[in-house]
């Protein structure tokens, strides 16, 4: 609770700085609501181009994406400096955050808070848009609004710990970039599109090394076409917690070795 308590102090604080630039603000919120519809239009115009892939449509792809979007969207806006560690030890900026009488870790997270709104909103749109769509059908029904909401969720907390446990290698390696753009961007860009269309190699790093799938694709396979059973929501929550502990843990060693830049 102390936690929580701190954790939404920071946040009003970090809320009150941002909005003395309010144009900024909300401009930067527009281009990258800008930003992820081209991106989607994108996917929208390789998969009308070919009606479905492997036996996925348009409309399940969509849902794909905007469970991705809304999960990404909800971790980048309640950690939102998290991702951004790699400056904080080159500018050595970290020894001020050192100084303060909070953790560490809950004090970057607080840094520059930036809500997602572009994001946020796009994300419930399409899921929105591809779920009534699939309603009218009758491929699902009201009851598949739950389980959709347990997957955003875990969704979030995963991309939240394959982001720590990206970041917190910074601590021996200094440059994390290269490796988030491995683990973050380019694992963000495949869980665009259903994991069948991969070789089995390629499924296998996306489920068990860098497990995006259970961000979207595993939990969509149970919710739309009926595989597995309801367990594989609680495996995927299980998988995000459990990762989040190993990124913890990680953290507070890498944290034990920190050495100030010295700037």
């Amino acid at each position: 609770m102390n936690w929580l308590r701190m954790y939404t102090i920071l946040i009003a604080a970090s809320i009150r700085s941002r909005m003395q630039y309010r144009f900024n603000f909300w401009f930067s919120t527009l281009i990258s609501a800008l930003v992820n519809a081209v991106e989607f239009l994108m996917l929208a115009v390789v998969l009308l181009r070919f009606e479905h892939i492997q036996g996925w449509t348009l409309i399940e792809c969509g849902y794909l994406y905007g469970i991705l979007t809304l999960s990404r969207a909800i971790y980048r806006s309640l950690a939102s400096d998290v991702h951004y560690l790699e400056r904080y030890l080159l500018s050595g900026d970290l020894d001020k955050l050192l100084l303060r009488p909070v953790p560490i870790l809950l004090a970057l997270m607080t840094q520059n808070f930036n809500l997602r709104f572009g994001e946020l909103l796009q994300g419930s749109a399409i899921l929105a848009i591809c779920m009534s769509t699939m309603m009218r059908e009758g491929q699902i029904g009201w009851t598949a609004v739950a389980p959709t909401l347990m997957a955003v969720g875990a969704g979030a907390v995963l991309l939240f710990a394959i982001g720590l446990l990206s970041v917190t290698t910074g601590f021996w390696l200094t440059r994390t970039s290269v490796l988030q753009n491995f683990t973050e961007d380019a694992a963000k860009t495949a869980a665009q599109y259903p994991m069948s269309i991969y070789p089995g190699w390629l499924q296998g790093v996306l489920t068990g090394i860098i497990p995006v799938a259970f961000v979207n694709y595993l939990p969509s396979l149970y919710i739309l076409k009926g595989e597995h059973s309801p367990l594989i929501l609680l495996a995927s929550w299980a998988v995000a917690l459990t990762l989040t502990g190993l990124g913890l843990l990680f953290w507070r060693v890498g944290i034990s070795r920190y050495q100030s830049t010295g700037s």
